[in-house]
C-alpha cells in the first residue's frame, strides 16, 4: 500500500461533486468519441467499459486523501489492484487477460482527457502494464514477431525531412524551387505512410479524389483519406496528422502546377502512369536514407506501424485503429505487446 495512505484523517472526507463529474465526465466524452468514429457499435460493449471505469472510479474517489485524475500514479494503481484480491473471481476479474483489459481501458480513458484538456498524459495505466510482464504478455502470441518502428527521435527526424519539400510562411527557398515535381511526391508519399498509416500498396492505390477536405478545420487542406481497396484490404477512410496533411496540400498543388495527369494520387509519370512498386519501394527506401534512417529490415512498414502505435498510445480503442488500417482487429494485438516501452511521437 502506498505510504500515501498510510495515514487516514480523523474524520471521512466527502467526495465532492466536482471530483466525482470529473471521472463521469472524462469517461462519456470518451465514450461519446469512440461512438462517433464507429470503433464502438454494441450497448454491451459500452456497459463492460462503463463497469470497469465506475469500478475504478469508485475506489480512487473513496481513498483518503483522494485520488483524481491528476494526482494518480503508479502506487495508487498497486494499491487498486491490491485492494481487489480476495473478491470472488468467478467471472476471472483478477485474471491476467482481465487486469490487461482493465488497465488499457484505464490508460485510453485518461490519454484522450488529457488530450481533451491540453495536458501532459498520465502514463501510469501504461507504466503499470510495464512492470507486470505476467499482465502485459497476457494476450501475446509469443511466436508473432514484434512490428519494428519509429523511435521517437527517428520519426520527428523524418518528419522534419518530408517537410522541408513544402514552403514555410509562404516562402519558397532556392532550393525547394530546385526541387522535381518527383521529390515532392516521394516525400509526401513517405508522409502519409508515417502520419496515415497507409502501405505501400495503399499509396499507389490512391486516386485524386481521395484526399477529403470537406469538414476540414482549414479550407482547402485534407484531414483524411478515402482509400481505395487495393486487393488486400476493403475500402476505408483514414485520418492524417496535421503535419502530413499540411505536406499533401502542397503536393496537391506541385502536382497541378506540373500539369500531372491522370487519376493516381501519386503517378509515376507527368502522363499519369501507375507507379509499380519496385519505383515506388526504392523511392520511399531512398526518403529514409536521405533523412538519415538505416536501412534494417522492415523497411518502410515501419512507418505504418508507427502510426498504429501512436494512435493506440492515444487512447484510440484496437477496432477503431483496425479500420483505418484496413486490417483485423486481432492484428492489433502484436501492437499492444509493444505500447509500454513506445514512446510518444508527433
Amino acid at each position: 500500500m502506498s505510504s500515501r495512505r498510510a495515514s487516514l484523517p480523523l474524520f471521512e472526507e466527502k467526495v465532492s461533486g466536482a471530483e466525482a463529474e470529473a471521472f463521469d465526465r472524462a469517461f462519456a466524452v470518451w465514450l461519446e468519441d469512440q461512438r462517433g468514429t464507429g470503433a464502438l457499435r454494441t450497448s454491451g460493449a459500452a456497459e463492460v467499459y462503463r463497469s470497469m471505469w465506475d469500478s475504478f472510479s469508485e475506489w480512487c474517489l473513496g481513498q483518503a486523501p483522494r485520488v483524481t485524475l491528476d494526482n494518480l500514479g503508479l502506487e495508487d494503481l498497486h494499491a487498486y489492484q491490491a485492494a481487489r484480491y480476495g473478491r470472488k473471481a468467478s467471472d476471472h476479474a483478477l485474471s491476467p487477460r482481465y487486469v490487461l483489459r482493465l488497465m488499457r481501458h484505464i490508460d485510453r480513458v485518461m490519454r484522450h482527457h488529457a488530450a481533451r484538456t491540453d495536458v501532459e498524459p498520465n502514463t501510469a495505466a501504461s507504466d503499470w502494464i510495464a512492470m507486470h510482464p505476467e499482465v502485459r504478455f497476457a494476450e501475446a502470441e509469443r511466436q508473432d514477431p514484434l512490428p519494428d518502428y519509429l523511435t521517437a527521435a527517428e520519426a520527428r527526424q523524418l518528419i522534419v525531412h518530408v517537410s522541408a519539400a513544402r514552403p514555410r510562411a509562404g516562402r519558397i527557398s532556392a532550393a525547394l524551387a530546385a526541387m522535381s515535381w518527383q521529390e515532392v511526391r516521394n516525400r509526401a508519399s513517405v508522409g502519409l505512410q508515417l502520419g496515415a498509416g497507409l502501405t505501400p500498396g495503399d499509396v499507389r492505390a490512391l486516386t485524386v479524389d481521395s484526399p477529403i477536405t470537406l469538414g476540414s478545420r482549414v479550407r482547402g487542406r485534407p484531414w483524411k483519406l478515402q482509400v481505395p481497396g487495393n486487393g488486400t484490404s476493403q475500402p476505408r477512410e483514414t485520418p492524417i496528422a496535421p503535419w502530413a496533411a499540411e505536406l499533401l496540400q502542397y503536393w496537391l498543388q506541385v502536382r497541378q502546377d506540373a500539369r500531372v495527369a491522370g487519376a493516381f494520387l501519386f503517378p509515376s509519370t507527368r502522363t499519369g502512369k501507375p507507379w509499380r512498386a519496385d519505383s515506388q519501394y526504392m523511392n520511399a527506401r531512398q526518403v529514409l536514407e536521405d533523412a538519415g534512417m538505416d536501412s534494417r529490415a522492415g523497411g518502410s512498414f515501419r512507418l505504418r506501424h508507427s502510426f498504429a502505435l501512436r494512435q493506440l498510445r492515444r487512447g484510440t480503442l484496437p477496432e477503431q485503429v483496425a479500420q483505418w488500417m484496413g486490417v483485423e482487429p486481432a492484428e492489433m494485438k502484436r501492437y499492444e505487446r509493444v505500447l509500454p516501452a513506445h514512446i510518444e511521437v508527433v
